[in-house]
């Protein structure tokens, strides 16, 4: 029995797609269903391993986890990863098949139709309901004619549309309008309902604007979710726009760490689990005057070390940096994946992995040398701290190879790799342990190791340690999200369009 099917496409990137997608995941399952995500194409530098050693969104891990089943490869067949304005790197059913700029994809674009429909065929078969996620918006009239994620994905999949649109931007109505106005009549019949999202006040003040939408378009408004603050759901595919704009005060008696904002950062969810901690002032930075007495610099993962290694050195924030730690000794300092290897002495691409340029300097904080292979490491892994002994638990994806030019001690030893027991070594430490790196994306993740390295930085503060945990729960959040999204849906219609009615 083929799986059916709901669509939730949106009046543009950023609206909300994502989260409303893992919150009626949850709303489903807990329904009695069996539930998955998709999304047939995804641009995103937010991504995660699966256990088969593939690639994907974060976001459909996300949701696979929403559905509380293991996310795989089939549940974002193709993710596309920027490395720079016009480039970016293909990955296909988990693996890189190259970096291509648009026009190239276009044309490669022709072959990915069949892989997108096996990996939905392969999902419909094994489950109840299918949640799919559009691309952006259904109404970019220059992207219809290579479409391979939104009306034609919903075409395949026999799929109702929910689109939704995101009030807190402003223009929603006509968002809505002009959305179904650029949709051919064919399409415009599979939009069966709208959502509001991101809403503040007082929803009676909406009616007189959803009476006019729901008569003009004849398609209902099915919810109006309230904007919120108090759900914590790993951001959605890109870059939040407003990180550089809720950095806070530095405050007393806070842990002030400042992580380098750099422009294609990825995979900064890594440092969602710090955000949350009540002794932590997390903020993004990009400018030099604003890395002002941190106690934590962290260099975080790219999809570009050459342009964002030239984009310190011609902002400033490289010599900035390099001030700070001379300065303060006891400062801690961290790159992850590309981080680390920015805070190296050399990274150098023969194959021409990331850049033309076969060699660039960095910044000479750690004395280790990174060289860019063709084959890309995918994998996850849990690991012991070396000192501690404590565990974590994360997932590396790197072109890089690095060794150290001096004798560092590792920072992590990796004891399972995809599941298999092994024993090997990662990352690179300064003898006095503040100044290190890592390949492992996801290193803060766990609640008991992030407190221990925490507490370290406390007693460097002459602050008491904190014994209390704060557990980082993402399944909790999608519960509370799930609720918020059941209690101010339309839930009887929703499931009459989801049975086709």
């Amino acid at each position: 029995m083929e799986a059916r099917a709901l669509q939730i496409c949106g009046t543009g990137s950023g609206v909300g797609k994502s989260v409303i997608v893992s919150a009626l995941c949850r709303v489903f399952l807990q329904d009695g269903y069996k539930v998955c995500p998709f999304k047939a194409q995804n641009m995103a530098l937010n991504s995660f391993v699966t256990k088969e050693g593939g690639e994907i969104g974060r976001a459909q891990a996300v949701q696979a986890q929403a559905c509380r089943i293991e996310p795989t490869t089939d549940m974002n067949p193709v993710l596309i990863k920027p490395s720079s304005d016009i480039k970016a790197q293909i990955i296909v059913q988990g693996k890189p098949v190259g970096n291509m700029n648009a026009q190239n994809y276009v044309r490669y674009k022709s072959k990915l139709s069949a892989t997108v429909k096996e990996s939905f065929k392969r999902l419909s078969c094994e489950y109840e309901v299918a949640v799919i996620e559009g691309a952006g918006s259904p109404a970019e009239i220059n992207l219809k004619s290579h479409d391979i994620v939104n009306m034609k994905m919903a075409k395949f999949a026999k799929a109702p549309v929910i689109l939704v649109g995101d009030i807190d931007k402003g223009g929603v109505f006509a968002s809505f309008v002009g959305t179904l106005e650029l949709l051919d009549k064919e399409e415009r019949k599979m939009i069966k309902g709208f959502i509001i999202n991101k809403f503040r006040g007082d929803i009676a003040l909406l009616k007189g604007g959803i009476d006019f939408l729901e008569k003009r378009t004849g398609v209902k408004v099915l919810g109006v979710i309230p904007y919120y603050k108090d759900i914590f759901i790993p951001e959605e595919d890109s870059v939040p726009l407003d990180y550089p704009l809720r950095n806070k005060p530095h405050l007393p008696k806070r842990l002030n760490i400042n992580v380098i904002y750099l422009p294609h950062i990825s995979n900064f969810t890594d440092f969602d689990p710090l955000e949350r901690e009540p002794d932590v002032n997390l903020r993004y930075i990009n400018k030099p005057a604003e890395l002002a007495n941190p106690d934590v610099i962290i260099i975080p993962g790219t999809k570009n070390t050459f342009a964002d290694l030239t984009y310190l050195r011609k902002s400033g924030l490289s010599d900035k940096i390099i001030a700070v730690i001379r300065g303060t000794p006891k400062i801690t300092v961290i790159g992850i994946c590309g981080g680390f290897q920015i805070l190296g002495r050399k990274i150098r691409d023969a194959a021409g992995i990331e850049s033309r340029q076969k060699e660039i300097d960095g910044l000479g904080v750690l004395e280790i040398a990174t060289d860019f292979k063709k084959e890309k490491i995918l994998s996850q892994v849990k690991a012991e701290e070396i000192k501690s002994g404590l565990r974590v638990y994360g997932y590396e994806i790197r072109h890089g190879r690095t060794k150290s030019l001096k004798e560092y001690g590792p920072v992590f030893r990796i004891i399972e790799r995809q599941g298999k027991k092994t024993e090997s070594f990662d990352g690179a430490a300064v003898r006095k342990g503040n100044i290190w790196g890592t390949y492992i994306h996801g290193v803060f993740d766990s609640d008991i190791f992030r407190r221990y390295f925490l507490n370290k930085i406390r007693r460097d503060k002459r602050l008491p340690p904190l014994t209390k945990t704060t557990a980082f729960n993402v399944d909790e959040e999608i519960d509370k999200l799930a609720k918020l999204v059941r209690e101010n849906t339309n839930m009887k219609l929703l499931r009459k369009i989801l049975k086709g009615g």
